[in-house]
């Protein structure tokens, strides 16, 4: 099946973002163009990655010693592999169980060896999501999802996001709401969808969310075999994959990103990460070489909640209204974040670069708009969506996103306090805006704010000449209030 995600790999990396770990060469192989092509060739001999072989055998020995079953055991599997997420290991052992035709309980060694080597090799976006949706189906029939199969791949993929962090592991009070959203936002009350339905929704959606499973499986079976070689059992171990997924950046506002009515919760960020384009959760900035190379992988590695996302503006603080969003949002040279609850809806504004007022609609590529409440959906995305007018007379004032000028998917008024979206008015209740460039953008920012205020202070200071001063409105305003004497050095 194929995907428009899926791209050729380049400087050594796959479609995922992970390079396959390998224990060794295939044995037996030479050397193109060496002396080896003329002689005769050694015999074939089997070509398995030797880190799952290992991991193998030593859960077969467990199996062997703690149930007496020559194989692997889904508690062997479990208790040694993925001992912090057991979910995953029961949908993991279910799927290779299932795809392996095993007539007994437990997995044949050949069969698990077989099917973990297709987790190592895999590279193509599509067929890895297809993989994964494929494990959490249901246990009658592995074409069909439902919503609590969807539900559980994701509450996985976040909870791997949230235990690496340096910090500690993280929580949300939001990730109830936050996954029912993206939930109904598949399925539409429906009780099941095939396997490819929900695949082809990912993709269009919010495909990255998967993506984080698969690579902690990875690093799992590549590197399980260590652990358990120097016979490190303890219930704790093997969660040793640094993610290193970044930590929001506290708010300054009373309103702080894990507050409870905050726009954007760590679940929320945590999603907007997953669903926006990469470009929101990559500050740019001027990386070198190696530097480069390490930025890119460690944003692929795990559905981060970006460290550089800052915020620029909230409503509750700052009051709502088009001039607070302006001053506050304006100057701002980097990608923004516009997000905005009206009732019990909440959209994202995704613009790719500095907002300015025109009269015409503006924005590159990686513009976007964004449901998430109280469903998730990606509701457009594309250049020339987006439109910012507060001044210009003769055209619509407010702002607008959509592909049809003659009838935007979202109308802000210009007083920023009510919008239609799809069609259906809302009033607006706050607007929080947060900039994902990297620290220079907002340090740019600033020093234009003082600038401002600089030239604002001193345009206030103009010195009047006497002739001016006669004629002054000021200098009769002064009069009627008993002073007729201005130059105080002569009283």
């Amino acid at each position: 099946m194929g995907s428009h995600h899926s791209h050729e790999q380049k400087d050594g990396e796959g479609g995922s973002g992970f390079n396959t770990p390998r224990g060794g060469s295939r044995r037996g192989a030479t050397p193109r163009g060496s002396a080896g092509d003329t002689e005769k060739p050694e015999k074939p001999q089997p070509t398995s990655m030797v880190p799952v072989e290992k991991l193998g055998k030593l859960l077969a020995q467990r199996s062997q010693k703690e149930d007496g079953v020559s194989g692997v055991t889904e508690k062997s599997f479990t208790k040694y592999l993925f001992p912090m997420y057991p979910e995953l290991a029961r949908q993991f052992y279910r799927w290779v169980h299932r795809a392996g035709k095993c007539r007994n309980q437990h997995i044949p060694l050949s069969v698990f060896r077989t099917h973990c080597e297709k987790i190592l090799g895999m590279i193509d976006d599509n067929a890895i999501i297809e993989t994964y949706v494929k494990m959490f189906a249901t246990e009658a029939d592995e074409n069909t999802m439902e919503p609590s199969g969807l539900r559980s791949l994701l509450y996985t993929s976040y909870k791997l996001s949230m235990d690496h962090y340096p910090e500690g592991p993280q929580t949300c009070l939001m990730i109830n709401r936050t996954l029912s959203s993206v939930v109904n936002g598949c399925f539409n009350n429906k009780d099941a969808h095939s396997v490819g339905f929900v695949v082809r929704w990912l993709n269009e959606h919010c495909h990255r969310l998967v993506f984080p499973v698969h690579r902690y499986c990875v690093h799992m079976l590549a590197t399980r075999h260590r652990d358990l070689e120097a016979a490190v059992e303890s219930p704790c171990s093997g969660a040793g994959l640094e993610l290193a997924t970044p930590v929001l950046e506290r708010s300054p506002w009373p309103a702080a990103p894990h507050a409870k009515d905050a726009l954007l919760p760590l679940s929320v960020a945590w999603l907007l990460a997953g669903a926006a384009p990469p470009l929101y959760s990559r500050p740019l900035q001027a990386l070198g070489g190696g530097a480069l190379a390490s930025a890119a992988w460690l944003a692929r590695l795990v559905c981060a909640v970006p460290v550089h996302w800052v915020p620029l503006y909230a409503s509750g603080d700052h009051g709502l209204g088009a001039n607070r969003f302006l001053h506050h949002t304006l100057a701002y040279r980097g990608p923004t974040l516009v997000l905005i609850a009206a009732q019990e809806a909440l959209v994202v504004v995704a613009s790719p670069q500095e907002w300015r007022e025109s009269h015409q609609y503006w924005g590159g590529p990686d513009a976007a708009l964004v449901q998430l409440l109280p469903t998730f959906a990606v509701l457009e995305r594309g250049p020339k969506l987006l439109y910012l007018n507060t001044s210009i007379r003769g055209y619509p004032l407010g702002l607008r996103v959509g592909a049809d000028p003659r009838k935007p998917a979202l109308s802000v008024a210009a007083g920023f306090d009510a919008l239609t979206l799809r069609g259906v008015p809302f009033a607006v209740s706050s607007i929080e805006v947060w900039g994902c460039g990297d620290q220079a953008s907002r340090e740019t920012q600033l020093e234009i704010k003082k600038w401002q205020v600089r030239e604002a202070e001193r345009q206030s200071k103009v010195k009047l000449s006497a002739a001016d001063w006669i004629d002054h409105p000021d200098r009769y305003l002064l009069e009627l209030a008993g002073r007729t004497q201005y130059n105080t050095s002569a009283s």
